[in-house]
């Protein structure tokens, strides 16, 4: 499985770039946006909040990324839905973050089913997050993708926001045919830590393992893992 430099696209200006220069590229276009909204309020006084800018990626695979912003209220129960729903969810497995050696899991109902323990993620991002703060996040404990999250920065923006938006995100890394060496398409479930278990349509054909095996190639971490497919509609913004 072959992959190229990861280049991604942000959404404020639409620029494309690298990964390592989009962190750059986007502390100065998000002060050219607060500014054009302070100014756009004219002689009214803007209502703020507070967010934080995280760095999200693949722990494995950092090839995958994501720049979101988040209202500093957002509970980690809501950032673990998000992440779920544009990146992750496939049969509904359990998940959990770790910040400062603390877990934070799911309810206490589902936790004592499954002998689990830690916190609650119905807890706000304030009052576990800062900035320069790195932690991990697992959903599913059996076929796990693990995500690195950073806290970038924290700032001041107009209230209108979204409580979770995504700044930038990669392109689709170019994953190349284990057998032809043209774009990959699909993926058997089976052979996916094989280079040989990437496929085109038209190697796929042939596969031993058929094509009751094959999952679609997508832009995520999980690509390729349990039954994952893709992105929930509703979080598809790109």
């Amino acid at each position: 499985m072959t992959r190229q430099t990861s280049k991604g696209t942000c959404n404020l200006c639409h620029s494309t770039m690298s990964k390592a220069g989009m962190t750059k590229h986007l502390e100065t276009c998000l002060q050219k946006t607060i500014a054009a909204e302070v100014g756009s309020g004219g002689q009214q006084k803007v209502r703020k909040v507070k967010v934080y800018q995280l760095l999200v990626d693949g722990r494995g695979d950092p090839s995958y990324w994501m720049h979101l912003q988040v209202t500093t209220v957002t509970t980690l129960a809501a950032l673990d839905s998000f992440l779920r729903g544009i990146w992750l969810e496939c049969c509904g497995h359990l998940s959990e973050f770790e910040i400062g050696g603390e877990r934070y899991i799911v309810d206490a109902g589902i936790r004592d089913d499954w002998e689990m323990s830690g916190k609650s993620m119905r807890v706000r991002l304030d009052k576990v997050f800062s900035p320069g703060q790195i932690c991990t996040y697992e959903y599913d404990f059996g076929t796990t993708t693990e995500l690195r999250l950073k806290v970038i920065a924290e700032r001041e923006v107009a209230a209108k926001v979204k409580a979770i938006e995504v700044l930038a995100r990669n392109e689709a890394p170019p994953i190349l045919c284990g057998v032809c060496g043209q774009r990959a398409t699909q993926v058997c479930s089976q052979c996916a830590y094989e280079t040989t278990g990437w496929l085109c349509d038209a190697c796929t054909q042939n596969h031993e393992c058929g094509e009751e095996m094959m999952l679609p190639v997508v832009n995520s971490p999980r690509t390729g893992m349990c039954g994952y497919t893709g992105a929930d509609p509703a979080y598809s913004v790109w």
